[in-house]
């Protein structure tokens, strides 16, 4: 163990043994203590054994409880580690930096502090559901929000581009406390959407694949249908295009002349 601490916060990707980079592997492997954060219980056993000293986060999480202080612990629990001199590592699920909060202020915190932070990246849910749907972000563009964002604050959407809705499981929650949403709120998205689409335009509800032998899940439903959907914390809604692209006649014609 070194006199100066460290942090590295990793992406483990989100299969089992399918997508762990080199890197990550190492950090893992070599690091005094890492602190686990994946999806899947079978995903942290597998983590645990590439470590004799790792510990879950997920004890963290408890119902009633507010988001914010289970992150701001989180982040204290792995900067205590690092203020102790040692070599502290992040395991998380997908990619480090995607929406994930704990990361990203547990290395601006070491920082902050003097210390050296690294992420290093990981395959994540976003980039298993451009394979898994047949979707190119650069074909007529791809929109991302966190679903609650989008529904309380005053998004601008194009609906001739992809819209892509993450934690929709919990959104419209604003206690913070809660893991689930309720029909009201869901149906809350669905008028939200409902500006931009019609209620019968076909969404995907999608899922990564954390094992091997599992499948994603790729359910289509009409808009309307997700109030009445089974949703979980991880469950992405995925909204095609309604509507062709409009052409800026203006700037073709422009750029046609050189000017």
């Amino acid at each position: 163990m070194g006199s100066q601490g460290r942090l590295a916060c990793v992406g483990v990707g989100m299969m089992l043994g399918a997508h762990l980079g080199p890197r990550a592997r190492r950090h893992i492997e070599t690091a005094d203590v890492v602190f686990v954060a994946v999806s899947d219980p079978l995903v942290e056993q597998w983590v645990m054994r590439m470590n004799p000293d790792c510990r879950s986060l997920q004890p963290f999480y408890r119902e009633g409880r507010s988001r914010h202080r289970t992150y701001a612990d989180m982040v204290e629990a792995m900067l205590a580690e690092v203020r102790a001199g040692r070599e502290v590592c992040g395991a998380f699920y997908g990619h480090p930096g995607v929406f994930a909060r704990v990361p990203h202020r547990a290395i601006a915190a070491a920082r902050a502090e003097g210390f050296q932070a690294v992420m290093e990246p990981g395959i994540s849910a976003e980039d298993c559901l451009y394979a898994d749907l047949g979707v190119d972000p650069g074909e007529v563009g791809c929109q991302h929000y966190e679903a609650s964002q989008f529904m309380f604050y005053r998004r601008v959407t194009d609906p001739s581009a992809w819209l892509v809705l993450w934690q929709v499981g919990v959104a419209g929650i604003r206690d913070t406390g809660r893991f689930s949403n309720t029909a009201a709120e869901r149906a809350l998205l669905v008028d939200r959407l409902s500006e931009d689409y019609p209620l019968d335009h076909v969404v995907t509800l999608y899922e990564a694949a954390t094992l091997a032998v599992a499948r994603p899940r790729v359910e289509r439903v009409p808009l309307r249908g997700l109030v009445d959907a089974a949703l979980h914390q991880h469950t992405t809604l995925v909204v095609p295009p309604g509507r062709a692209m409009a052409r800026n006649e203006a700037m073709w014609a422009a750029a046609g002349t050189g000017a």
